[in-house]
């Protein structure tokens, strides 16, 4: 294949956007933030389900509490029914006047077990509650850390989008220059090669694979034409003459 040596230095200058593209994608790929956010974003996964768990056994422990202190009315409304019974005079029979204050006395110890049982709920459910209020503080704090991540991450993203339009639209105007059999191989050994088609040879170094050429390599490379697409005996690659080759 031949191309104007002005053409085939043109590559060159594809080539440094191609890199320039993948740099930008590979810092795009790999901004801090990303990495900060996933952190985040696991610790706030683990946060809000001990939330979901502290708040289900918060109103399981209100509905205790409520059922407990319903049990507790329930016996007091009985004690003060057999007290007025008793206060009446109505009950003449001292067997069954024995029976009643019997009864009022188990229903003050009832009453009595009961109101320990509200009291240890209510407790229960204070603890719990500062629990969730904890969590609650804590689920907003690392919550209002991952909106700063994600600010951070877009703003930085969108500064690389930028930059990659930019570059883009270039590599669009000087490949438009370059022979489209050129630009095809390039293309080709460009995916081919991890993403470097074309090279500078430097001081008799191809830049592709960094290896000097032999004695044998950099003969051929001379007595080839100018206008001649050279490449690489080592990596494939297209070796772009320049006056810094060192032939």
């Amino acid at each position: 294949m031949n191309a104007a040596p002005a053409d085939q230095i043109r590559l060159l200058d594809v080539q440094n956007l191609d890199v320039r593209l993948s740099q930008l994608a590979h810092k795009r790929k790999s901004l801090p933030e990303h990495a900060e956010l996933e952190s985040l974003t696991k610790d706030l996964t683990q946060l809000r389900d001990l939330l979901v768990a502290a708040q289900t056994e918060e109103s399981d422990t209100a509905r205790e509490q409520t059922k407990a202190e319903q049990d507790v009315d329930q016996v007091r409304q009985r004690a003060a029914r057999d007290q007025q019974r008793l206060d009446s005079g109505a009950i003449t029979s001292p067997k069954d006047l024995e029976n009643l204050q019997k009864e009022i006395v188990s229903l003050a110890r009832r009453q009595g077990d009961l109101e320990d049982v509200v009291l240890d709920v209510m407790e229960r459910r204070e603890a719990v509650q500062e629990r969730v209020a904890e969590l609650t503080s804590r689920v907003e704090s690392v919550q209002a850390k991952a909106d700063d991540a994600t600010a951070r991450r877009d703003a930085a993203q969108q500064e690389l989008d930028d930059q990659t339009a930019t570059v883009t639209k270039e590599r669009e105007t000087v490949s438009a220059a370059v022979p489209a059999d050129l630009l095809k191989l390039y293309e080709k050994l460009r995916v081919q090669q991890g993403g470097v088609g074309a090279a500078r040879l430097y001081q008799r170094r191809c830049e592709g694979c960094r290896l000097e050429l032999n004695i044998t390599e950099l003969n051929d490379v001379r007595k080839a034409a100018s206008d001649t697409v050279v490449r690489c005996e080592n990596c494939g690659r297209i070796l772009v003459r320049t006056g810094e080759s060192g032939l």
